[in-house]
Formats: C-alpha cells, structure tokens, sequence
C-alpha cells in the first residue's frame, strides 16, 4: 500500500492533503444514511405488522389462541 510521495511526518496535514477520498462529504453521507435507517425502519415496521395480521386473521383471537395453546383444534371448535 503505497501512502503517497511523504518524505517526512513532520509537519501539518494539510501540506500533505487528503487523507481519504471524498474529504467534505462526511455530513451529506450522515444524512443519507440517518435517511436510510429511518426508512429501513419505518418498512420493517410495515412488513411485520403485515405479518401480524396475516396470523391474527389466521389463527382469531384470545379464545382461539387458548385453544390453539390447550392443543384443540381453533378452526374448527
């Protein structure tokens, strides 16, 4: 890995330049990414709640729910 043409490590590092790509985008990065988690959130929210209803509309309610538990049959009683 080459670390450039530094002759030396005195000094200050602005006379030797960037130190990684994209210097200046630190912020626009943060916010993108803030974005991105919030969304990613916002759609597993939505997938499991999705979900959930898919088995509550399944399985019924609290007294189906039991019966399934007590191991009876809760689609047909």
């Amino acid at each position: 890995m080459s670390t450039g043409n530094i002759e030396t490590w005195a000094g200050t590092i602005s006379e030797i330049g960037p130190a990684y790509p994209f210097v200046g985008t630190e912020v626009y990065l943060s916010i993108v990414c803030a974005i991105f988690v919030v969304w990613f959130l916002v759609k597993q929210a939505s997938i499991e709640s999705a979900g959930l209803a898919e088995e509550l509309r399944e399985f019924g309610g609290k007294e189906s729910l039991a019966k399934i538990v007590n191991s009876e049959d809760a689609k047909n009683p």
